[in-house]
């Protein structure tokens, strides 16, 4: 990781597409990602960033306090903050209200662990802020396959709450998975249900993610399935930039684009902040290829992301590499850069559910090698909370003596070592 003395003037072109401006990046970030904490209460199967433990080096109420000051400094509208579960962190509640009180908009990712009615009365009350309840199937049954036990009726839980207390346009934000493309119609009904707004994102191969990505991931007919819904419902549905690479289905002129953004952001108008003030690109590849700097060692936010030779790299012109021949390529734009290196494929090469199938030739070569994960916060013993998808994969004889012991505190406790 090497942060640039000092970077280039960036020659914008005169007039041109809002993508070809985002593709040279902005001064601030659209989309900020903030994981808070990596401790979790569930055991996600598919969790991008390994969450279960939390880090003891993650940043103190007042090193967050001092992050905020300057996205504020910044203008940068709204942070997302995740986890892990945030609202386990103590001082989650407080760093919200510092938040909107600095004029930082905050929207939270939650399993719906913490939100009672006296929390859900609260953020009714609460300005500026948006809550996104995370549930990926539509029925108990499907979700609790890969998010563990009792996690649906507690989301669900959590909806009333907010309904209940007057909380309007809460998120449903939904993993796509094999599982669940089906149940499509069903998400959309229950967003209704409460009043909310119904998320899709896509399932990308990294963290826990990478072990379960073969069983998880959709099909090449779903893939189309999905397309096909979402161009019937995408005005009412929020997808970020989940599904550019789906665009191809609807020709080579970039036509078929979906609702969002139909680019690969990293770096030009979305990065993520880790726990311990590490700062990657992509909000989905939470490894050393794509850190880009630490906001405590390397100046602050501001600096990494301006100066970062990381980020010069991605907001530099790209050529396209070996998609750039394929007559969709103004469609897909290459696809998912977390997707293609999680799964062994250059990053300048087709993503691994090219809707073409170039993905399944390039994922076929005897040269692909899968990189190594990131840091891993899983817990180091399955717990009651372990998603019924690993339950039944667990390796034979395991149930038969008693667990391992733990091999630190934070394998035992996602709190260990936090002090209020």
């Amino acid at each position: 990781m090497t942060i640039l003395e000092s970077r280039p003037e960036t020659v914008r072109p005169q007039g041109g597409t809002l993508i070809q401006q985002f593709e040279l990046g902005l001064d601030a970030p659209i989309c900020l990602t903030w994981e808070l904490t990596y401790a979790c209460n569930l055991e996600c199967a598919h969790c991008l960033s390994s969450s279960g433990r939390r880090d003891p080096r993650e940043l103190t109420t007042e090193q967050c306090e001092a992050v905020i000051d300057e996205l504020q400094r910044m203008q940068v509208f709204y942070v997302n903050i995740g986890g892990g579960e945030p609202t386990i962190r103590p001082d989650f509640w407080h760093l919200l209200q510092y938040a909107v009180d600095h004029q930082v908009g905050v929207k939270f990712s939650t399993n719906g662990v913490r939100l009672n009615p006296e929390r859900a009365r609260f953020l009714a009350s609460t300005d500026y802020v948006d809550v996104q309840i995370s549930l990926d199937g539509a029925t108990a049954e499907v979700n609790d396959y890969v998010r563990g036990p009792g996690s649906f009726d507690t989301a669900i839980t959590a909806l009333q709450n907010l309904q209940d207390a007057g909380f309007e346009d809460a998120k449903i934000s939904v993993v796509c998975t094999r599982q669940n493309i089906g149940q499509l119609d069903e998400f959309k009904a229950l967003a209704d249900r409460f009043g909310a707004t119904l998320r899709l994102t896509r399932l990308r191969p990294s963290g826990r993610g990478a072990d379960v990505w073969d069983e998880l991931h959709p099909l090449p007919e779903q893939q189309r399935e999905l397309y096909d819904w979402l161009v019937a419902n995408g005005g009412d549905v929020l997808t970020g930039d989940s599904f550019f690479h789906l665009s191809a289905f609807g020709g080579t002129d970039g036509g078929g684009a979906l609702p969002g953004l139909n680019l690969c952001g990293a770096g030009r108008v979305v990065c993520l902040i880790d726990p311990i003030g590490d700062v990657y690109a992509c909000p989905f590849a939470i490894h050393d290829n794509f850190l880009a700097g630490n906001l405590l060692a390397d100046g602050g936010f501001q600096t990494v992301w301006q100066r970062s030779e990381l980020f010069a790299e991605l907001r530099s012109p790209q050529t396209g590499g070996a998609c750039s021949s394929c007559a969709f390529f103004d469609s897909c734009r290459g696809g998912c850069m977390a997707a293609k290196f999680f799964t062994g494929l250059p990053l300048d090469g087709p993503d691994p559910e090219c809707v073409q199938g170039y993905g399944e030739s390039a994922l076929a070569s005897p040269d692909r090698v899968l990189p190594p994960q990131g840091q891993d916060h899983s817990k180091a013993n399955p717990t009651r909370n372990q998603p019924v998808m690993l339950t039944l994969s667990r390796r034979p004889g395991l149930e038969d003596g008693p667990a391992a012991p733990p091999t630190s505190a934070c394998a035992e406790s996602p709190l260990a070592g936090f002090t209020p």
